[in-house]
């Protein structure tokens, strides 16, 4: 059994565990991320898995973070979590731990671990999408990773949808994860708490009384309940996210979109209405197969199981 290390390098924290060949872990710990450190960040990494490999044979070791990674899957150029400006993590894990390692984007990972032990099984063109607070990605085409040529490809939550749209983080506006995403839920649900506060009682007594507390779990309860103002929200949300899968088809063409990311977890109240969209907007619709849309199956340990997968295929 070929034993490998993952590491998840968060904002927050750090995971790192061992995992198997059929992408079991076998042991995890985890570990507060000293963000504003970049030095720091790369001895917690190094302090984590000299302890794991106190108790395990382990070949070689994954790491993955968000932010861009070159193309020879060893360095960050930038991480907006994190203060790894162009910093040469590979080398430096490496001299510490004495195995090694491999680099890569953390929604890259994931996508690698669901593609080949996840919900993407058995798909040779897959894209892994994660709603969460933005939106995430990993294209695997043809069996493999796609990259691109400088190692920054599969960010489509920064593709422009909306001109002059909302003001995205990456300094752009109208940017796609802006109207398809968990902060785009809340955005739609507090709006509608503003503009009709009757209809959004239930909204409105989940938060506290004021429009500015709403949060996504919020809205996810009152959808839950039937409330028909959260409802709304799901479908508008789930109406942009399904157009936009369909703008992914008719430039990728994949053989399965798999969902993943904190938003996802409402299952079917973003699915139904992303689907929906996706029937209707795709080009050709009516000549072509029709991508499945599932959830994910690995949850938050894809990113760790992807990054061990790939250690062992360097």
């Amino acid at each position: 059994m070929s034993l490998t290390i993952g590491v998840d390098v968060g904002g927050t924290k750090i995971a790192a565990g061992v995992v198997d060949d059929g992408g079991s872990i076998i042991e995890m710990m985890k570990r507060p991320t000293p963000a504003a450190n970049a030095a720091g960040t790369i001895e917690v990494i190094s302090e984590s898995v000299r302890e794991l490999l106190g108790r395990y044979d382990v070949e070689a070791v994954g790491i993955g973070a968000a932010g861009f990674v070159d193309e020879s899957r060893s360095a960050v150029a930038f991480a907006p979590n994190l203060s790894w400006r162009h910093e040469a993590v590979a080398r430096k894990v490496e001299e510490r731990v004495g195995r090694p390692v491999v680099v890569e984007n953390d929604g890259n990972a994931a996508a690698w671990a669901e593609s080949r032990m996840g919900a993407g099984r058995g798909h040779e063109h897959m894209l892994l999408i994660t709603v969460g607070t933005g939106i995430g990605a990993g294209f695997v085409l043809n069996g493999a990773l796609y990259r691109g040529r400088w190692g920054h490809a599969a960010e489509p939550g920064h593709v422009r949808v909306v001109p002059d749209g909302r003001l995205c983080g990456c300094g752009n506006r109208g940017c796609w994860e802006q109207y398809a995403s968990g902060n785009a839920l809340v955005a739609e649900a507090r709006e509608f708490a503003r503009r009709s506060p009757g209809a959004a009682v239930r909204l409105l007594q989940l938060a506290g009384g004021t429009p500015e507390g709403i949060t996504g779990p919020d809205v996810t309860t009152a959808a839950r309940e039937g409330d028909a103002a959260a409802l709304r929200c799901f479908e508008i949300v789930g109406q942009w996210l399904g157009q936009g899968l369909a703008d992914l088809a008719a430039v990728l063409d994949p053989g399965c979109f798999v969902l993943g990311g904190g938003v996802s977890e409402s299952g079917d109240l973003l699915l139904n209405p992303a689907r929906d969209a996706f029937a209707s907007a795709l080009t050709g619709r009516n000549y072509r197969p029709h991508a499945p849309i599932v959830l994910a199956e690995l949850g938050a340990d894809a990113g760790l199981i992807g990054a061990s997968d790939l250690a062992r295929k360097r």
